[in-house]
């Protein structure tokens, strides 16, 4: 029997991991090449044989996606699997249309193909697009669950972008550990917040094995996601961030859109920055496509830790830059945070108890600067650190709102779970808002929870 040859579209990440779980071991295929896409530098290297599996002695050869056609072409490729994210649904099916051209299927690969079932509980932090607040989030729960006395996995979404081998499976306890990695700029980004208060970070491209070293050591995992992707182990619980910025992308976007399918709660964040009309356009868009999810409006507050620096000077800003080169954004962080600071000597506090009035001349600045985007290509040291905190609350003005909407929903585990979510709002002092989930062994008809794997009771009692 012919193998089917196959061609993976990736950058770096989803795309080794579909092949590890779907395609290694099948003798029915053979993945003739990647390509890679969205991250420069990636591309001319080589899959290598100790990770390709006994099938692939040679390894697979990595091509920039900009020679698919050649390679369809000159390769009778059979099928095109579609692996990496944060793309526009019309961008997903223009390739889908020159992959079929050239007489071959196009294939998206689903959670039930690609996810890893875990023998520890597992919450994930994904989003609608890149830069929509995972980070925040993900580490403010790491911090909740190590505060009831859980040991928590925070597993990285993958960056290989050095010797893939080496990375296979990466554990990172301490900072010295990211410099004997020789990580990147963008890798310490994401990793160092987790370990600065003691948690132990996992990533790599071995991501069976990386969840079995997880499960071993730790209580529970945190799945932190990456650009708009899906997480690759079967979430307990699924959260999903949207980004009231870019209004209506919750929905135009692969695979961003499958997320908020999916999720179980829904953080609109940064509703402190956002038109009120914005955050109200996010929320019932997500009502919308996803009627049972809970739905929180998140603040996230930007601040300089030096903010005499940027007064009365000219700033050269620094920005993230998957957030502005695919993520859409003509600003970031740097930019909130150093207009704020410009405007208001404290912006932690004043940016929730500002009115509209001042909200819509922060957007209006906002829209000029889009007018005028330069493109990061990509990420710098900068002498300005910017620090972001979460808080949580429902609406920025003089009355509390309740902070949780959406029914409640029930769970096919013995599970309960305490979100404590803090709120600073207008000055009044800090308040703590209790968010409970209860589980049960019935499942409410039509819930989109992932299916019973046995009881566990997931944080202990006392919490």
């Amino acid at each position: 029997m012919d193998r089917r040859r196959v061609v993976i579209l990736g950058a770096a990440g989803r795309d080794f991991h579909d092949f590890s779980v779907v395609f290694r071991d099948d003798p029915r295929y053979e993945a003739v090449a990647f390509t890679a896409f969205q991250i420069p530098g990636i591309e001319a290297r080589r899959y290598p044989p100790s990770l390709a599996g006994p099938l692939y002695p040679n390894g697979i050869p990595i091509v920039p996606e900009r020679n698919l056609g050649a390679l369809l072409r000159a390769q009778r490729i059979d099928e095109v699997v579609f692996a990496y994210s944060d793309v526009a649904h019309e961008a997903v099916m223009h390739r889908a249309s020159e992959v079929v051209a050239h007489g071959a299927d196009f294939r998206l690969l689903g959670p039930r193909a690609t996810m890893l079932a875990a023998r520890k509980p597992v919450v994930s932090v994904c989003a609608v697009r890149t830069g929509a607040g995972k980070s925040p989030v993900a580490r403010r729960i790491a911090e909740m669950l190590a505060q009831v006395g859980v040991r928590v996995a925070v597993v990285r979404h993958p960056m290989p972008y050095g010797d893939l081998e080496v990375q296979a499976v990466q554990r990172f306890a301490v900072v010295r550990d990211l410099d004997e990695a020789a990580c990147t700029i963008e890798e310490r980004e994401e990793y160092e917040p987790h370990l600065a208060p003691g948690h132990v970070v996992y990533a790599g491209i071995d991501y069976g094995s990386i969840l079995r070293l997880a499960e071993r050591e730790n209580d529970a995992i945190l799945w932190d996601g990456g650009n708009n992707d899906l997480p690759f182990f079967v979430p307990d619980l699924e959260i999903v961030v949207a980004d009231p910025h870019r209004a209506g992308d919750e929905r135009r976007y692969f695979p961003g859109e499958a997320n908020l399918l999916r999720a179980h709660v829904v953080i609109v964040a940064k509703c402190d920055t956002a038109e009120r009309a914005q955050v109200k356009a996010v929320c019932a868009s997500v009502r919308e496509a996803n009627p049972a999810a809970i739905v929180i409006e998140g603040a996230m507050p930007v601040r300089l830790d030096r903010p005499d620096r940027v007064r009365g000077v000219r700033v050269l800003v620094v920005e993230d830059g998957p957030t502005l080169t695919h993520g859409g954004m003509a600003y970031g962080a740097g930019t909130l945070g150093m207009r704020i600071t410009r405007r208001r000597p404290s912006p932690m506090c004043s940016s929730l108890s500002s009115g509209a009035s001042a909200r819509r001349a922060e957007a209006r600045e906002l829209h000029d600067l889009e007018h005028r985007r330069v493109p990061s290509r990509s990420k710098r040291n900068s002498s300005i650190r910017l620090r972001a905190q979460l808080f949580w609350t429902s609406r920025y003005r003089r009355r509390t709102r309740p902070i949780v909407r959406g029914p409640a929903r029930s769970h096919q585990r013995s599970l309960r779970i305490w979100l404590v979510l803090h709120a600073d709002i207008c000055a009044r002092g800090a308040q703590a808002v209790a968010v409970q989930i209860r589980g049960s062994r019935t499942a409410n008809r039509g819930s989109n929870l992932p299916p019973d794997h046995g009881d566990r009771k997931w944080l202990p009692t006392s919490c």
